[in-house]
């Protein structure tokens, strides 16, 4: 697409009297945009950009509406075109982002400013995992001005957020013992918020996957199970599980008489896991009655859900078992768990480091070390790559 009348980018070999290159483009006699450099190469290479613009039906005078103002365009189009939980992250943009960014033309916006604009979040306190998030929502803006033909391209591509020093917060499952103790200590202060958690801890539901469980989602047949396919986050509404998949997850012996407790007396479109009341959990209210911070020693609640894939491999279900049941996408997050509580590989190991003193397969006999000379075999033990009678 060309504008009536274009001739083409124009190069004026004239600097200004304080030295800098001034490049204009123009379309036939109206000036289109011009702007001011250090250099005539740099003068050159933004006249190429903006011809290539101009060639690919891209305005440049589109370019100069403020970054605020479309952003507000683009967040009452997606208003209605996303999910309500999308459209709060990406209304988050106008409270997030640096006000000098804010400020700018579209045109102007670089690299550079979208890297400073992470910079400053982090600086803010953000976790990283949430300035990923904030970054997703403005390249998906920017894709959105490219589209419109409001700029060339989309300044956020290139741009990575920094990673962050900090260590990751690690999973503290409660162990067997562990999650029985509590319980008890629950039990004292609310038996069926009590029950709600021990079910959570032994079927590794999300807590918002928790709050959204039917009745209608018990299973006995084949073997007893809950089908887990939807959440209700608070505050964002029931929507699809993460990854949008559903899976099913065990009811083993310990919580079986418990599920089947609370389904008595409600219809199958009722929630299963409710307050004494039959409300809807909430987590705040949930934490303050149980004393979690107390109870919990220093948990979170979704280390409930770490507790019953770290249960469920210390009774001995193999992994890809264990991902189907947990809901991971990749075997290499279920592998976390392998590494927490350790291998058969390091068992079998420890055991060879523990080995007496001159048994087979340990170190050399204390005789040996002792006298220099050959060990003595062990009249009860069998060498190895021989076997006993």
């Amino acid at each position: 697409m060309c504008w009536p009348g274009w001739n083409g980018s124009r190069r004026d070999g004239s600097q200004d009297p304080n030295g800098r290159w001034r490049a204009q483009l123009k379309a036939g006699r109206v000036q289109v945009a011009s702007k001011t450099f250090d250099t005539r190469r740099e003068a050159n290479d933004w006249l190429s950009r903006e011809h290539a613009a101009l060639a690919g039906g891209v305005d440049p005078r589109a370019g100069r509406e403020l970054v605020r103002h479309a952003l507000g365009r683009w967040l009452e189009m997606r208003r209605t075109t996303v999910a309500r939980k999308t459209f709060r992250r990406d209304d988050d943009l106008r409270r997030l982002l640096p006000t000098s960014l804010l400020a700018l033309q579209l045109s102007a916006v670089s690299d550079r400013e979208i890297a400073r604009s992470f910079n400053y979040l982090l600086g803010l306190g953000l976790a990283e995992a949430s300035v990923v998030r904030n970054r997703s929502s403005l390249s998906a803006f920017f894709s959105w001005c490219v589209r419109e033909k409001l700029i060339l391209s989309n300044p956020v591509s290139g741009v990575r957020v920094p990673r962050q020093s900090a260590e990751a917060q690690e999973m503290q499952p409660f162990s067997e013992a562990e999650l029985e103790a509590a319980y008890l200590a629950w039990q004292k202060r609310n038996k069926q918020l009590a029950d709600v958690f021990l079910v959570i801890a032994w079927t590794g539901l999300r807590w918002a996957e928790a709050r959204s469980v039917r009745v209608a989602d018990l299973m006995e047949v084949p073997t007893p199970g809950l089908l887990v396919r939807r959440s209700n986050p608070e505050g964002v509404g029931v929507k699809s599980t993460k990854g949008r998949r559903s899976r099913r997850v065990p009811l083993a012996n310990r919580v079986l008489p418990i599920v089947r407790r609370m389904a008595e007396g409600k219809a199958s479109g009722d929630l299963l896991l409710t307050t004494e009341g039959g409300a809807m959990l909430h987590r705040t209210a949930t934490l303050r009655t149980l004393k979690w911070e107390q109870t919990g020693a220093g948990r979170r609640i979704h280390d409930l859900r770490h507790t019953a894939a770290c249960l469920w491999l210390a009774r001995g279900v193999d992994l890809a078992t264990v991902q189907s049941w947990m809901g991971h996408e990749s075997i290499a997050t279920t592998n976390r768990y392998v590494h927490f509580l350790g291998s058969d590989a390091d068992v079998a190991g420890l055991k060879l480091l523990n080995l007496e003193v001159g048994c087979a397969g340990g170190a050399d006999s204390a005789s040996e070390r002792s006298s220099g000379g050959e060990a003595t075999p062990a009249t009860d033990g069998v060498s190895p790559g021989q076997s006993g009678n």
